[in-house]
């Protein structure tokens, strides 16, 4: 199940729904997911397993580059597609030529209509609907919040009576292929993107540097290192006296001890490297899918 659609319409959200539990980060920014995230969802009757991808847009850089392989190689061959739109902003041509990946697909692409729970009247769905039927011959129309998860019922049906029939391909438990340094890392960048502006969360990566454990629910140490690509985004991270880095370690930290069901001691740090979206040796180094 590949989950596209344009930057902010929210699939990261919706997928976190879908699975009952967060595994993407979500933010009001564009292009706040950056790699395909794998989310499985074990069923009485089936077993989905979906990927998040990057929103489509126009690629400006090596890193945006990267991120549109990512929503071209999921929505190569999957069996069954959503194509998310937001049912909020209004319709542009960046959005008809979305739709020109979805016409690609050589599967039943599902149009999911999202945060429907900001509505104040139906027929707004209906001009959605009317908008987008010219371009395309989807599947299905489900209007849908990826936030509250209503509708969310009729899409799984929509999905369920659309997959192959096959053996589980995953055990019961299992929910992602992302390891948990991924998602350490990634909630530290939610942390910068929900708390500073303008240039500074495009400009932001976060890397692991080292992670230690004694045993499986002992205390786990994690020091993690945020880039970005000027000084004074630099000391827009730092803040006054240090507070805005310790707010955003202090909030990872809680979020992930949460998630992880563990103590956490959380170390970060600020570096600058000029650049660095455009620098493979650096966006080699940082896979977001290895340990």
């Amino acid at each position: 199940m590949a989950i596209l659609g344009r930057p902010n319409a929210g699939k990261s959200t919706l997928l976190n729904q879908l699975l009952g539990t967060k595994l993407a980060i979500v933010a009001s920014k564009p292009q706040t997911t950056r790699t395909a995230i794998q989310g499985v969802l074990t069923l009485p009757e089936a077993q989905i397993a979906f990927i998040d991808t990057p929103g489509i847009h126009k690629s400006t850089t090596l890193l945006n580059r990267r991120m549109m392989h990512e929503v071209r190689a999921a929505a190569d061959a999957p069996d069954v597609a959503l194509f998310v739109i937001d049912v909020l902003a209004p319709f542009s041509e960046e959005d008809a030529e979305a739709v020109d990946l979805a016409k690609k697909i050589h599967a039943p692409v599902i149009a999911v209509i999202n945060k429907i729970d900001w509505l104040d009247k139906k027929p707004k769905i209906l001009d959605v609907i009317e908008k987008y039927r010219p371009l395309h011959e989807f599947a299905a129309y489900v209007p849908v919040s990826g936030k509250t998860g209503d509708g969310l019922d009729a899409l799984l049906k929509e999905i369920v009576q659309r997959l192959p029939v096959g053996k589980a391909l995953f055990p019961p438990d299992y929910l992602t292929d992302q390891p948990q340094r991924f998602l350490a890392a990634e909630v530290i960048r939610e942390k910068v993107l929900h708390h500073t502006a303008k240039e500074v969360p495009h400009a932001v990566a976060v890397v692991i540097d080292s992670w230690e454990e004694a045993d499986p629910k002992g205390l786990l140490r994690i020091s993690a290192t945020i880039y970005v690509e000027r000084d004074g985004q630099k000391a827009i991270l730092i803040g006054a006296g240090g507070a805005m880095l310790k707010k955003i370690g202090t909030l990872a930290r809680l979020e992930l001890q949460k998630l992880m069901d563990r103590k956490i001691f959380l170390q970060t740090f600020v570096k600058v490297r000029g650049g660095w979206r455009e620098d493979p040796s650096f966006l080699g180094a940082v896979d977001w899918k290895t340990e």
